[in-house]
């Protein structure tokens, strides 16, 4: 009969408690927070700041607003943005891959011309370009070691050259391009 007894015992609990089930549930979420504590999950960085994706890191950078400013000094290895015309500058946190960057724009009688900057912070500037709302910026020429690249105002891509005089027919090509349709106005 005792036997009986213990199965009788055993057979009426079907289910765990609460209790048991509140300690699982616990232990799980500790062990999960241990786990996963400074992982950081699906959450990209973004990519080093090149002249082809200048434009669209700035633009999708957690400072941007409605107009930013990004200025660059110590032979481009180091940048500042600064979120609109009354703010500060501040560091840009994110990686800089612009090499020895030297800058070109064209003037009124379209010859290329090299852009000489200031200073900041007692640091030669090498770059400084404006990003806007509606997702224009300046518009410029950018040379490296390797290559050259012509960084629309606010049509199209940023393209890669071989010298700034090739980005510069390609720029002047564009103006012409624009300038004689109707469609722009």
């Amino acid at each position: 009969m005792r036997s009986n007894q213990r199965l009788s015992i055993y057979s009426k609990r079907k289910a765990f408690s609460l209790m048991e089930l509140m300690i699982v549930i616990f232990i799980l979420g500790l062990v999960a927070y241990m786990g996963f504590s400074g992982v950081e999950l699906d959450k990209q960085k973004p990519k080093a700041l090149t002249p082809m994706n200048l434009k669209k890191n700035i633009v999708q950078s957690s400072l941007f607003s409605k107009h930013a400013t990004l200025l660059c000094v110590n032979k481009c290895k180091q940048c500042y943005l600064r979120k609109d015309i009354s703010s500060s500058f501040e560091p840009y946190e994110n990686n800089i891959d612009l090499g020895e960057i030297k800058a070109y724009t064209l003037d009124a009688s379209d010859s290329l011309v090299r852009i000489e900057y200031q200073r900041y912070k007692d640091k030669k500037i090498c770059l400084v370009m404006d990003f806007y709302a509606n997702g224009s910026s300046t518009q410029i020429i950018l040379e490296d070691e390797e290559h050259s690249y012509f960084l629309p105002a606010l049509f199209g891509t940023p393209k890669q050259f071989d010298s700034p005089e090739d980005a510069k027919e390609y720029w002047f090509g564009k103006t012409q391009l624009v300038s004689n349709s109707g469609e722009f106005y």
